[in-house]
């Protein structure tokens, strides 16, 4: 009796470790704060097919929609192209998160979420988060490529709002 406790004792132990090595260990998340509706920046950001409305680097972005989700190709300035599926969506709290499906980022497991929330004043704080991990880089290579990105289309907000 004691040796079939101590064995489901030690292979729970061991599924909880291998269980947790497959969680997403970095995240990323930047905002900023723009001078506009939650509305108005909804209006401008929230379309999932419109990245390459406002963020510097995207060039192009073609939609798929299929019964099950949309998924968008997206064409970088350097020709490269990342495939990406949403996972959800709410319009009601201005908000979709999606999931990289391909792509040349030296990262794996990528989640990640736009949102729009009312401040004061009428302004708006836009917020985009993520968890990955590393992919045939160190964790601060990842992170840093992330950050990169993010700051990129926070900073294009920035000044499309903030002018």
């Amino acid at each position: 009796m004691l040796n079939t406790i101590i064995k489901t004792t030690l292979s729970a132990a061991l599924l909880a470790t291998a269980m947790t090595s497959f969680a997403s260990d970095l995240n990323v998340s930047k905002s900023v704060t723009v001078n506009a509706s939650p509305d108005t920046v909804w209006k401008m950001i929230g379309d999932f097919n419109h990245l390459d409305v406002w963020h510097p680097v995207v060039v192009g972005s073609v939609l798929t929609h299929t019964a099950s989700s949309d998924t968008r190709l997206l064409t970088l300035a350097n020709g490269a192209t990342i495939t990406e599926k949403q996972v959800s969506r709410d319009d009601a709290k201005r908000s979709y998160t999606y999931a990289i499906v391909m792509s040349p980022l030296p990262v794996t497991d990528y989640v990640s979420t736009i949102s729009v929330a009312p401040v004061a004043d009428g302004k708006s704080t836009v917020t985009w988060s993520s968890s990955f991990d590393a992919k045939d880089a160190t964790d601060d290579e990842a992170i840093s490529a992330i950050t990169g990105i993010y700051e990129a289309g926070m900073n294009n907000l920035d000044k499309h709002f903030n002018k």
